[in-house]
């Protein structure tokens, strides 16, 4: 909890990335997390690994020791052949219990406007899960109209847009909330100004915090806490939303 509010980060990472260098174990996050007053985090591996098994098992486990703070999220590469990438999302939802599946279009190439994608949602939707789709960089699957399609075709989906554009398409990212109720905006890599606008068209109700990296933590939080809004929109924006998209643990 932080200044009164209590906070669900819905975006974080554990484990190792071979794309990048990064690494984060459960214990750096739960430090992370208790020096910012968050209360719960979800967890997602980064998008290229070695062993996606491996990173989801390290993310399960930590979800085991720490069910009050930490749920899980399912990221793989939904092209592996036969039925891999359903049996592993099952898999990681009745072991683990695991809330969502994450799409990087950067490094795991899925057009969502074609019929031979549709695997990919309706495995979220037998598993009781939301769908996290990155977007801004990674075009053109990362754009956020491109939401719009699963999100009209599979309405009992949740679909949270992650980075809501990134600041570039924020305005692909309101619109595609306008049109869908069933599309969820995640504000991290936004300016406060930029979070003020999708406020203007989109309630707080539909919006959710998410830090991504550790260095950003303090300050997309701090962006929520020092808005000219409601102390309701604050909370519905740092945890409420969360909590219903992501259920209690």
């Amino acid at each position: 909890m932080k200044e009164g509010f209590h906070i669900f980060d819905t975006h974080t990472h554990i484990g190792s990335a071979r794309h990048n260098g990064r690494s984060l174990s459960p214990g750096a996050l739960l430090k992370c997390m208790d020096e910012h007053g968050i209360d719960r985090s979800l967890a997602i591996p980064f998008p290229v690994v070695d062993s996606y098994r491996h990173e989801h098992d390290l993310i399960g486990r930590s979800v085991r020791e720490h069910p009050d703070r930490l749920a899980g999220a399912v990221c793989l590469d939904p092209r592996l052949p036969g039925r891999q990438f359903q049996e592993e999302v099952r898999r990681c939802r009745e072991e683990y219990g695991f809330r969502a599946i994450k799409l990087q279009p950067q490094y795991q190439g899925l057009n969502p406007m074609s019929d031979s994608s549709d695997f990919f949602f309706e495995t979220a939707i037998e598993n009781r899960m939301a769908v996290i789709w990155h977007t801004g960089a990674g075009l053109p699957f990362a754009l956020p109209s491109l939401c719009m399609a699963p999100a009209r075709k599979f309405p009992e989906l949740t679909l949270v847009v992650a980075h809501s554009g990134g600041g570039l398409f924020v305005h692909e990212a309101i619109l595609a909330a306008l049109f869908c109720p069933n599309i969820v905006l995640e504000l991290s890599s936004l300016m406060p100004h930029q979070v003020m606008e999708v406020l203007a068209k989109v309630p707080a109700d539909r919006l959710m915090i998410g830090s991504d990296l550790p260095e950003n933590t303090g300050m997309e939080i701090g962006k929520i806490l020092a808005l000219p809004v409601s102390d309701g929109e604050k909370s519905c924006i740092l945890s409420a939303t969360a909590y219903r998209v992501f259920g209690k643990p």
